[in-house]
């Protein structure tokens, strides 16, 4: 199958530090050339995108990654046409619609109705194929009352919707669109989401750039991954997400040292000296994915006192305790002899934990009491994931933790037959 979109050695080099007036006059021009001590600031360039090459078929839901300055945006803005390429070529068979910013393609003073139609012309369309899209781009949009007012007295959220229903009815072979959904509310975002399914299912092509990895791996068959500019990966989106996320997780912050922590409680002995974490896949990180697990490491010296370690960790969100793992009360994990020094691990499988910040309190002594006590010793996030593969992922407003719970679903049928039909859910 030909490409529908085929990027060959394709490189974007900036000019930066270099600001200077537009207009000098001709005095200003020599006052400068002959100024005492003062030389011209040599030009600085940097390259968005090098050597970079890809190419994608009818059909591709390609979502783009990559952390923030990677490159992903002024590949998206080549691609749209937006920008000229320094090096390298771009071949595109298909007519593009783009969302990159908001309003972007939008002349503020035209309504909304004369924007739909001036964008579907300059894709090609005839007026006829505009207007048979068009009640559908306004329901999407939700602003019927207003689609004769000029676009510059929209709000920000209506700007958006009409973009986006703009961008995604008209009928352009290819996609392309920014990390601009984060701007839309929740409800928006699934609604958009949804619709880019139904444009991924109609064979159409689409490139998606997002730092929403659980809608990357939600949404698309196959991930970009950007690493300064250059292609770090291309490959499924698992894969690439889980890459990425090793790569972002700061495993300079996965360990803390423990010795003079603010959170001590006072009076206590300092004897937890360091804590550390790591996730389940591998590796110090100070992230992990929803449905991921995370190990904790605690090390201890109590100098010349001997003792039967014992630990709690109580695991917090916004203050308010979600649970808590203690060797109190699994006595299993107590040792036979007394030492004075050592590690202790606690490994947390498989945490039913929503997206957000949580903090850990580590309580530490013999069985009966406690020695040291440290509170919001470390921290980490948890990031979203479409954890039951369904397309939606459960929202922190929700609760703290997701539950694959056991569903029972049943149908009474009329009391004639009295038969029903039950489905099972995982």
């Amino acid at each position: 199958m030909r490409p529908i979109i085929k990027v060959e050695g394709l490189s974007k080099q900036y000019q930066i530090g270099s600001h200077e007036a537009a207009y000098l006059t001709l005095r200003e021009s020599l006052m400068q050339v002959f100024k005492p001590g003062r030389r011209r600031a040599a030009k600085e360039f940097i390259w968005a995108l090098r050597d970079f090459s890809f190419e994608a078929t009818p059909g591709d839901v390609i979502g783009v990654i990559g952390r923030n300055g990677a490159g992903k945006s002024t590949l998206l803005k080549i691609l749209s046409r937006i920008t000229e390429p320094t090096e390298g070529r771009v071949e595109l068979y298909g007519r593009v619609g783009s969302l990159l910013e908001v309003g972007t393609g939008f002349h503020p003073e035209l309504t909304g109705r004369e924007n739909i139609f001036l964008n579907g012309a300059i894709l090609g369309m005839r007026r006829a194929e505009i207007l048979r899209k068009f009640d559908e781009i306004v329901a999407f949009a939700e602003v019927e009352k207003f689609i004769d007012t000029p676009v510059k007295r929209y709000s920000s959220g209506m700007y958006l919707r009409l973009a986006f229903a703009v961008a995604a009815f008209l009928e352009s072979e290819i996609l392309l669109v920014d990390e601009v959904l984060a701007v839309g509310d929740a409800n928006f975002q699934k609604k958009c989401l949804g619709k880019m399914r139904d444009v991924s299912a109609s064979g159409r092509t689409v490139l998606f750039v997002s730092h929403n990895m659980a809608a990357v791996e939600g949404l698309c068959n196959r991930c970009l991954f950007i690493s300064e500019g250059k292609l770090g990966g291309d490959g499924t989106p698992h894969d690439l997400v889980t890459r990425y996320l090793a790569a972002e997780t700061a495993p300079e912050h996965a360990t803390r040292d423990l010795r003079e922590h603010p959170g001590r409680r006072g009076g206590m002995k300092p004897v937890l000296t360091n804590v550390s974490l790591a996730a389940q896949s591998g590796g110090a990180a100070s992230a992990i994915r929803m449905g991921e697990g995370l190990s904790i490491e605690v090390e201890f010296d109590s100098g010349p006192q001997r003792m039967w370690p014992s630990i709690s960790l109580c695991v917090k969100n916004n203050y308010v305790p979600v649970f808590t793992a203690s060797t109190r009360v699994q006595k299993q994990y107590q040792l036979e002899e007394a030492i004075s020094a050592g590690t202790i691990r606690c490994d947390l499988r498989d945490l039913p934990l929503l997206e957000g910040t949580y903090s850990i309190d580590i309580f530490f002594g013999d069985q009966y009491h406690n020695i040291d006590v440290i509170y919001d010793a470390i921290s980490f996030e948890v990031l979203p994931v479409d954890v039951f593969a369904s397309g939606q992922v459960p929202h922190a407003t929700e609760g703290t933790i997701f539950w694959p719970a056991t569903f029972e679903v049943s149908e009474k049928r009329s009391s004639a037959s009295e038969q029903t039909r039950t489905a099972h859910a995982r």
